[in-house]
């Protein structure tokens, strides 16, 4: 496993911790002290594959990323991209997800669907967002059109400024019920 780093257009490619810290100690701007010293340590030990990012200053940070990538030509070219050996199983259930809405099986769903509403407070004549659980039973060829036709109702009965979830994430969800109910 090598880390890649980068701080502006200051770049490395290194093979341990104790590389990362005295590339990052010889930039004077990061200012390497002790508390960051075992903050890359552990995140090079912890089994996170995301980027880490580290502040510095307001709106200036320097990257860390764990690849399996041999030279910095093959992690540029994208040749050594981590896939998950250990299968966690949230690419998997992400995949899954997508399948499972893309699936075409004509019939009867239920659908929820967690929702940012617009609503007006009555004492002030201002509007808030307010959280929003709407259920509903329709009639369907798969789960994305489940969700297409809730949110179809929805729009023509909420105000416009409302906010819908994406199909794919955890605020929408749905069942197949069957043909005929």
């Amino acid at each position: 496993m090598n880390l890649y780093l980068r701080y502006f257009d200051r770049e490395t490619l290194v093979s341990s911790a104790d590389e990362a810290i005295d590339f990052l100690a010889a930039i004077n701007e990061v200012g390497m002290n002790p508390v960051l010293e075992n903050d890359i340590r552990d995140y090079v030990a912890s089994d996170v594959f995301y980027p880490k990012r580290y502040k510095i200053r307001p709106r200036v940070y320097f990257i860390i990323i764990k690849t399996e990538a041999a030279t910095m030509a093959d992690f540029k070219d994208k040749k050594a991209l981590h896939t998950n050996q250990a299968g966690n199983g949230r690419d998997r259930n992400a995949s899954s997800t997508v399948a499972k809405l893309n699936e075409e099986r004509y019939g009867w769903y239920e659908g929820a669907i967690d929702f940012k509403r617009v609503l007006l407070v009555p004492g002030t004549g201002k509007f808030q967002y307010r959280d929003t659980r709407f259920v509903a039973r329709v009639k369907a060829e798969s789960g994305i059109d489940c969700y297409n036709r809730i949110v179809e109702h929805l729009l023509e009965r909420v105000d416009e400024r409302s906010q819908f979830p994406s199909a794919k994430g955890k605020n929408f969800k749905f069942c197949y019920l069957g043909l005929a109910k």
